[in-house]
């Protein structure tokens, strides 16, 4: 991170300058405001990284409002993927959820025992996430804290967002009068106190992050729609003692009577979860009904682990439910399929459009890049960067993605819930305990979150140049490799510098030519990228820094020590700030010594280099020749508006 460019300040750089926004609301405390740019309802995963990415905007009025009383104590959700920590690292708390979290490195599957009498034995174990998939683990940490890294996030932005708890959504309306500045309108009604007080919010735009039973959603006139498994699933949080010999590991289990456990070691090196495999029930049963408790839970799984004892302790959470996989029809109030043509202005996020088992550890994932997807572009609608349709490639590249999430958990709980094939009629009904390993295996970069390909639209470039960087799949999210940063020689990973600040990227991977050589094609691109007809001129205010819509950082292929940063162009090297101050922190080098070369990593042509434009979300836009001029002016001018 970068600071002390205005000047030198003193204590905590992640605590930034207090706008009149953040004062007034020091002064209001937590109120409900009367008018606000976007509107957030639900404190959960999605609504708080929605929350997070906007608070970093000090222009931009956010409100986030929750019925519950206060922060979430005791999470759900605890898996966090590896495409999920990259994600918190643009928003700086990675580091912290790491030391916390416990990493899952290895996955075993436990099968019946040839003699059914013997019970379960390990059939075998995998990497729990492909070598060289991501710099991140999978990790295991309580929702709950996850939710306070984004609190905090919040407190210390300009406008020190704070959530409104203690307020329920009764109603929402939109005025589609296209010249309404704040066309929905919120009321909401104090879940606490003898009174029914109510409060009407004014909103450009509102989110409804608010989970399976969403208000938000209901006021759409969309409902969740899909199927039920007709199985009911425990789950508990435990501090048990076990002999059981992979309880630190993640271990899927079948046992001879047909029953399944998905064991997952949880935090802090002694709390283990467990899903446990419980009835089957009849079509529109709900699990509710059956009454089943914890101590048929824990009966149920000590009968799957045998013949390992299973001695529970203490039982800090549980619950019961049914899996079922529905979808939203859209994830925004513009009804496409009826001809309607606007710009949206209300959405929903997370489980308020899409609701899947727990199995997977996909569902805070997925909900939390729903909110990442959705913030950046609200926020440069908001701030004038972009034309409100960019707001219309929401719906689509989710929706797409939560499809694909549903289909992916419907054959995997049908996997693990289904009948074992009898090992004495191979052709037989029923699934082999070695086919959930080998498809636990092939979905790897779909747990681990990295197969998310988004389609070519509005913002995400056609494949044409892509043998230019194979590594780097236009759609998918930017494959991090390490670099080392010429300026100071600090080994780094070059994903690192996209920060959740929406600002697209343009990374530069210079030819073979020379740095210094004036005719090179890279040189020429940095004496078209600093003139007026390129993006970066047309598209940055007068007074701003240069890189303060568009970031573009080079990558040479020498070594380090070979190369002069007073060589470089001095488009590389720009002015920011009051003083006038150069940035030297854009320029790298492969990491030689290490023989992390990411040339060779992501398939970079040496001979023609490329340009790499990223979205502020993580995910690779297009890749160009360095000569494609033309061709990126048209690809930015199509929904960057011109300042």
């Amino acid at each position: 991170m970068q600071f002390h460019y205005d000047g030198f300040k003193v204590g905590d750089p992640d605590l930034m300058p207090l706008s009149p926004a953040g004062a007034a609301k020091e002064g209001e405390g937590h109120a409900l405001p009367a008018q606000v740019d976007v509107l957030i309802v639900g404190c959960g995963p999605a609504g708080l990284t929605l929350a997070a990415q906007l608070a970093a905007f000090p222009e931009i009025n956010t409100c986030i409002v929750d019925q519950k009383d206060g922060p979430l104590e005791l999470g759900q959700a605890d898996g966090i993927a590896c495409r999920t920590v990259e994600m918190f690292n643009a928003f700086g708390f990675a580091e912290q959820v790491l030391r916390e979290a416990h990493w899952v490195n290895e996955t075993t599957f436990w099968r019946p025992a040839t003699d059914p009498s013997q019970g379960i034995v390990r059939g075998g174990w995998v990497k729990d996430t492909e070598p060289g998939l991501s710099e991140f683990p999978h990790v295991i940490l309580n929702q709950a804290r996850v939710h306070g890294f984004y609190l905090e996030n919040m407190r210390k932005s300009a406008n020190r967002l704070e959530p409104c708890y203690g307020w329920r959504l009764a109603d929402l309306h939109i005025d589609k009068d296209e010249t309404a500045s704040h066309p929905v309108s919120a009321t909401f009604v104090r879940t606490s106190g003898e009174d029914s007080e109510k409060h009407i919010v004014k909103a450009r735009f509102a989110v409804g992050c608010d989970g399976a039973r969403s208000e938000v959603r209901r006021s759409l006139g969309l409902s969740l729609e899909g199927d039920s498994a007709n199985q009911a699933w425990g789950v508990m949080d435990v501090l048990v003692e076990t002999n059981f010999p992979d309880l630190r590991k993640k271990a899927l289990v079948r046992s001879p009577g047909g029953g399944s456990i998905v064991l997952i070691p949880r935090e802090g090196g002694y709390l283990s979860r467990f899903y446990v495999e419980l009835d089957k029930l009849e079509a529109d049963e709900r699990a509710a009904h059956r009454n089943i408790g914890l101590d048929q839970m824990i009966d149920a799984a000590r009968q799957i682990l045998h013949p390992y004892s299973f001695e529970v302790r203490n039982t800090p959470w549980w619950s019961i439910y049914e899996i079922g996989q529905r979808l939203c029809a859209r994830f925004d109030d513009v009804a496409t399929e009826d001809g309607e043509e606007r710009i949206p202005r209300v959405f929903i996020a997370g489980d308020a459009c899409h609701t899947h088992s727990p199995k997977a550890g996909q569902g805070m994932n997925v909900s939390m890049q729903d909110a990442f997807n959705l913030g950046w572009k609200l926020a440069a609608v908001l701030r004038g960067q972009s034309p409100g349709h960019i707001l219309t490639t929401y719906s689509a590249e989710r929706r797409a993605i939560a499809k694909e999430l549903i289909d992916f958990d419907r054959e995997w709980a049908g996997m693990l819930s289904a009948p074992l094939k009898n090992p004495d009629d191979p052709h037989g009904d029923g699934v082999a305990p070695e086919d959930i390993q080998d498809y636990f295996v092939r979905q790897g970069c779909y747990t681990a979150g990295t197969a998310t390909r988004y389609a070519p639209s509005l913002l995400t470039g056609a494949p044409t140049y892509q043998p230019l960087a194979t590594g780097f799949p236009i759609g998918m999210r930017f494959h991090s490799a390490p670099v080392i940063r010429l300026a100071d020689a600090k080994p780094m990973h070059l994903g690192h510098t996209i920060l959740a600040d929406g600002r697209w990227r343009i990374f530069l991977f210079a030819d073979r030519a020379a740095p210094t050589d004036r005719n090179s094609a890279l040189w020429q691109l940095c004496n078209f990228l600093e003139t007026d007809p390129s993006p970066i001129r047309r598209c940055t205010p007068t007074q701003a820094d240069k890189d303060n819509v568009i970031d573009v950082r080079a990558v040479f292929q020498q070594p380090h020590h070979d190369l002069a940063l007073e060589s470089i162009h001095a488009f590389l090297l720009p002015e920011k700030g009051k003083f006038a101050l150069r940035d030297r922190e854009k320029i790298f080098c492969p990491d030689i010594e290490s023989g992390e070369d990411i040339y060779a990593m992501r398939g970079i042509d040496r001979d023609s280099g490329c340009m790499v434009i990223v979205r502020p979300d993580q995910y690779v836009a297009n890749v160009l020749p360095l000569t494609a001029r033309g061709e990126l002016t048209e690809f930015f001018n199509a929904f960057l508006s011109a300042r």
